[in-house]
């Protein structure tokens, strides 16, 4: 199966913010794809540095697992990361900038799931 996951939370709440990161974490356990969008304020979650400092109030961080697992893929909202004056260099390397377009093509996979936190 294929999860195309939106997320908008980010450090404002830190459990919201971990929340589809745990959850992507379940599903690649389960041999299944994940697509992550960060959308609104989760794009600060994309910034280099910010989800080591992102401490969910009791389930276990899951980010840097999710990132670095082969079959998951994250993507940032360019457009939500001009808005607030992110610059480019300050975007996680592995993280991929896109758009509404990328999380559209994503959720429209044959397999896809959506889910939003």
């Amino acid at each position: 199966m294929f999860f195309a996951i939106s997320a908008t939370w980010g450090p404002v709440d830190p459990t919201r913010a971990e929340l589809p990161f745990i959850f992507g974490s379940s599903a690649l356990q389960a041999g299944d794809r994940v697509m992550i969008m960060l959308f609104h304020d989760a794009v600060h979650m994309a910034t280099k540095g910010t989800s080591a400092k992102i401490i969910p109030f009791g389930p276990p961080k899951r980010f840097d697992e999710v990132l670095a697992h082969a079959n998951a893929k994250i993507f940032v909202c360019g457009p939500c990361v001009e808005a607030r004056h992110i610059s480019s260099d300050s975007i996680d390397k592995r993280i991929t900038v896109g758009g509404m377009n990328d999380f559209h093509m994503a959720s429209s996979q044959v397999d896809a799931r959506v889910i939003s936190f």
